[in-house]
């Protein structure tokens, strides 16, 4: 929720932006239909929403007007992206397959891989500090040491029983 506004993605259809000024009286102000087959989560800074989209990759929509959003940019990432947490001008992206993407956002409009670090089954990722909390499905959580988001590397982690899949 941002403002009047509530980002929801919708699994199948990607971003739903509902207008909430009246808690009452709901409605949808906006849609953008991402192309990939199954949305994961949206994260909405400023006048962009970060949309984790799956085998579509990252999608960043612009909502400058939100009865009318915008792809502003996608950025193909080799897997299925399931997280994603924005920080200051980089997006920390969860990728299944490849673990934690960093892709560099000073340019919304021209997204670029800053750096990777191979969590491998990565479902989740929560920014704090110069950390980056990766929950994996095989292997619990992995903290990886982002003081520099050009060179992750591995602080710690701890390998929690069965199979894991969200913060």
């Amino acid at each position: 929720v941002v403002g009047n506004y509530a980002y929801v993605v919708n699994y199948f259809s990607g971003l739903q932006i509902i207008n909430i000024s009246n808690p009452t009286a709901p409605s949808l102000a906006g849609f953008y239909d991402t192309p990939g087959n199954n949305t994961y989560e949206v994260e909405v800074v400023g006048n962009y929403a970060y949309v984790a989209d799956g085998s579509a990759g990252l999608q960043i929509i612009n909502i400058s007007n939100p009865t009318a959003p915008s792809l502003a940019a996608s950025y193909n990432i080799p897997g299925s992206v399931l997280g994603v947490e924005v920080v200051g001008n980089y997006a920390y992206v969860a990728d299944y397959y490849s673990g934690l993407q960093i892709i560099n956002i000073s340019n919304p409009t021209a997204p670029s891989l800053a750096a990777s670090y191979n969590t491998y089954s990565a479902t989740e990722v929560e920014v704090v500090g110069n950390y980056a909390y990766v929950v994996n499905y095989f292997s619990g959580l992995q903290i990886i040491n982002i003081s520099n988001p050009t060179a992750p590397s591995l602080a710690g982690f701890y390998d929690t029983p069965g199979n894991n899949t969200y913060e």
